[in-house]
């Protein structure tokens, strides 16, 4: 019996599911969260910006994606001090949104640590490490004529 909260995945789960590596390829069921509905796009970046805020990202940049691009709805570009720490959110974020949300992430170079990619669907999350988000400046490239990116306002610590 799967603990509260849990509901097991059956073979036709697996067939049905948008998420294909939801259940094992030997058919055997899992235990996975049973969400009735997924999050808003909203819902989602707010946990996205509570994890990387909870990970110590630095100079987290929130860029409104609705109506400039049907790739997402939201970016977020954050910053880490090394590589490590850079692969380690990226790796804590797809973890808490399995967790959460059951949605599983399609992640890009987590290897290397210097710029990872998170694609959650609605909302698309750039980790660089500082010198490579210097280079690349991709939060250029989703301004226009001279808006400047929300930075997400530092949330109180309760100390």
């Amino acid at each position: 019996m799967p603990a509260p909260g849990l509901r097991r995945v059956t073979t036709e789960d697996f067939v049905l599911s948008p998420h294909t590596d939801v259940a094992n390829k030997n058919g055997h069921t899992l235990a996975v969260k049973a969400t009735s509905e997924q999050p808003t796009s909203d819902a989602l970046l707010a946990r996205i910006l509570s994890s990387l805020d909870d990970d110590k990202a630095e100079n987290v940049v929130q860029i409104d994606l609705r109506g400039k691009s049907s790739i997402g709805d939201h970016m977020v570009v954050a910053s880490g001090r090394s590589s490590r720490q850079v692969a380690s959110m990226a790796e804590k974020l797809l973890g808490r949104l399995k967790d959460e949300y059951g949605i599983v992430c399609k992640i890009e170079g987590k290897d290397s640590g210097d710029w990872v990619l998170v694609d959650s669907g609605d909302v698309i999350v750039h980790l660089f490490r500082p010198e490579v988000r210097e280079f690349y400046q991709i939060e250029k490239m989703w301004l226009s004529g001279g808006t400047t990116p929300a930075e997400s306002a530092p949330t109180p610590s309760a100390d």
